[in-house]
């Protein structure tokens, strides 16, 4: 009953920008390598520790034990409390694990939204039986959905997150963060918009909120055609759902496959079989993945393309005001407490870092996935960007940003 996911997009083209088939980006890890095996004993902590608040990481015994499993790989060796489960980019490791850009009230016109969302209950897993899975690899329908909670929730674990990044439209978390950083007025524009001081215009058409906001919809869909093109005519990768299957297999005796010995002495093994009688990922979503393949992760080439947009419009360091997390139970928001400044700049690195990695939390995606991914939809949007430079009059110094490299890069007219 199910099909694949537009296999053709693969093979289109574009004039915005760079072509997809002019872009490149790092094989994905081997089916045999430490680093996958790293990667998996990731997806399986991130599975069980779904419902632990992300206020509580490193504090209590689940997330003690990941850190500590983890520590294992090459690829995690440093990992602790305050890095478990998040990006790597400039602000992924500064203030609270969510962006704010999730958090604050979103101004849509004439009304305000506030950002609580209808999550499934706590323990609300699938896929954990074999013959489950086993239909679902065939392409059957789920026989059942989600449990939802009655009560709209701030986000506060990765269950929550792993339902936002489940229900959301392409480019919504950057619409919603575009409009929450036009209600800053010009005080938050790019110290290279040539309308911030200017004192008898605005930008609108060009340079204003119009000009970008029909641009984070258009790139969106540019970056998933580059998506396409390296999910299904070079990468192909499997789903971790299956490489899960793979393992379960394995140590079952029912099959052999050339899986790293190192995954073999984790303990999350344990943790996974004696919770759920097997060695199958538990899947935030009834249906699991979605039917293409894995590398890389369109929400990951998408985030990395939108936040892009936004970070060459906005002033990056301008700093956010009156930070907020979401209370454990997700009934309310209370104020961030920490010392550290919160700025555009890094609220909008992580807020690409937690809708990719946010799947990764569901159990589709891999780290390689989202990572990588970041960067492919960041060099497609830099593409775009060129291409835009040349069609304003504005005499403006051209885009400046930092990239997820920490490097800075300006995109002059010329």
């Amino acid at each position: 009953n199910v099909k694949l996911a537009n296999p053709l997009a693969a093979l289109s083209y574009q004039m915005e920008g760079i072509d997809p088939h002019n872009l490149t980006m790092p094989p994905a890890p081997t089916f045999a390598s430490e680093e996958i095996a790293g990667e998996m004993v990731e997806l399986y902590w991130q599975a069980l520790t779904r419902d632990v608040p992300f206020t509580h990481y490193g504090n209590e015994a689940l997330t003690t034990a990941a850190i500590a499993d983890l520590q294992a790989f090459t690829r995690f060796a440093t990992v602790n409390p305050g890095t478990l489960f998040r990006g790597d980019t400039p602000g992924d490791l500064v203030g609270p694990y969510l962006s704010q850009f999730l958090y604050l009230p979103v101004p849509y016109g004439p009304m305000t939204i506030e950002q609580r969302y209808r999550v499934p209950v706590a323990g609300d897993d699938h896929m954990v039986d074999y013959l489950e899975w086993l239909a679902i690899q065939d392409g059957a329908d789920p026989e059942q959905g989600n449990q939802i909670e009655t009560t709209p929730l701030y986000l506060r674990n990765g269950r929550d997150l792993g339902e936002w990044v489940h229900q959301d439209f392409t480019y919504q978390a950057y619409l919603n963060a575009a409009l929450i950083l036009n209600s800053f007025g010009r005080s938050a524009l790019d110290e290279g918009n040539p309308y911030k001081e200017m004192p008898n215009q605005s930008g609108f058409t060009t340079l204003g909120a119009p000009d970008l906001l029909s641009l984070v919809a258009n790139i969106a869909c540019l970056s998933l055609k580059a998506a396409w093109a390296q999910k299904w005519l070079f990468h192909r990768r499997l789903r971790p759902e299956v490489f899960a299957g793979r393992i379960h297999n394995h140590l079952t005796d029912a099959a052999t496959y050339p899986i790293h010995d190192k995954l073999f002495a984790a303990q999350v093994l344990e943790e996974v079989a004696g919770r759920y009688d097997g060695y199958l990922l538990p899947q935030a979503y009834p249906e699991g993945s979605p039917t293409h393949p894995s590398y890389p992760a369109g929400h990951a080439v998408i985030a990395g393309a939108c936040t892009t947009i936004l970070k060459a419009f906005y002033d990056e360091s301008f700093v956010l005001p009156n930070p907020q997390v979401a209370a454990d139970d997700g009934l309310s928001l209370v104020a961030y407490r920490g010392h550290q400044n919160l700025t555009v700049g890094g609220e909008l690195n992580k807020l690409a870092a937690n809708i990719a990695l946010g799947r990764d939390a569901a159990g589709v995606h891999w780290r390689s996935d989202s990572i990588e991914g970041l960067f492919l939809g960041e060099t497609v949007a830099l593409g775009v960007l060129a291409d835009l430079a040349l069609t304003y009059v504005e005499e403006f110094p051209g885009f400046q940003l930092t990239r997820f490299d920490g490097t800075t890069v300006t995109i002059h007219r010329e």
